[in-house]
């Protein structure tokens, strides 16, 4: 695979990368259900789990750019 189509590769997922953090961040701002403590409590570790997911692929990204 040449440079450039890894690096077309490459920005088209960092393009879905930020796409996708910006949806989670948007959900992140509304307010969570406080009538369904169990809903609540899934909408938590759902943003944790998201956001470690985010950390990782930054890691990640970061490594790929050295």
């Amino acid at each position: 695979m040449s440079r450039t189509m890894a690096g077309d590769r490459i920005a088209r997922a960092m393009a879905r990368i930020e796409a996708a953090a910006q949806r989670i961040e948007a959900a992140a701002r509304r307010p969570a259900s406080g009538g369904d403590p169990e809903l609540a409590a899934r909408y938590e570790a759902l943003r944790s789990e998201a956001g470690a997911a985010l950390a990782d692929l930054d890691r990640l990204i970061g490594s790929l750019e050295q």
